[in-house]
């Protein structure tokens, strides 16, 4: 009997402290695509990489020249005129690719600039969520926008609409 008590008392525990847990369900890259100031800030880095990577190209392309007149002419080249040439090849190459790091490495150019774009923006979002969040009693917020762990939500969890709702009356 005692038992029988314990897994009831259990049992009866479980689903109150399951039920206690208060959550929503957002699409945080449905929220993004809803702020015009986002839309524009990714154009304008779409189109800076556009720029950056012609740039890149170009170097690179001036490696492949050297090398190929350098192939062309290798057999005409003597020994030390072979290997200046080696050596400059590699050493532009190696300037071309510091110079690739420098644009779209973590701490490139194009990162600093999505930074200073697209930060601004997240704070606003991640406050507006968290405001919500506070406001309706959710004790956590589930971002679904590219989670492949998300198996399933119910609709009613879905509280994306709200939180652009949100956003657009703070504007």
């Amino acid at each position: 009997m005692k038992r029988l008590i314990m897994i009831l008392a259990l049992t009866l525990g479980l689903s109150i402290s399951a039920s206690a847990q208060n959550y929503a369900v957002v699409n945080s890259e449905k929220v993004f695509k809803s702020i015009e100031k986002y839309n524009t800030a990714i154009s304008q880095l779409d189109e800076l990489a556009k720029q950056y990577q012609q740039k890149v190209d170009a170097k690179f392309e001036e490696v492949e020249k050297l090398y190929n007149t350098y192939i062309q002419h290798k057999a005409s080249l003597s020994q030390a005129s072979q290997q200046a040439n080696e050596e400059n090849i590699i050493k532009k190459e190696q300037e071309a690719t510091e110079y690739q790091e420098s644009i779209f490495g973590t701490d490139g150019e194009l990162m600093k600039k999505r930074l200073e774009l697209i930060q601004p923006i997240q704070k606003q979002v991640f406050a507006a969520i968290e405001e919500y969040a506070k406001q309706k009693g959710y004790d956590m917020v589930i971002d679904i926008a590219q989670n492949a762990t998300m198996l399933y939500y119910s609709p009613k969890a879905d509280h994306t609409e709200a939180i652009i709702a949100l956003l657009k009356n703070k504007q």
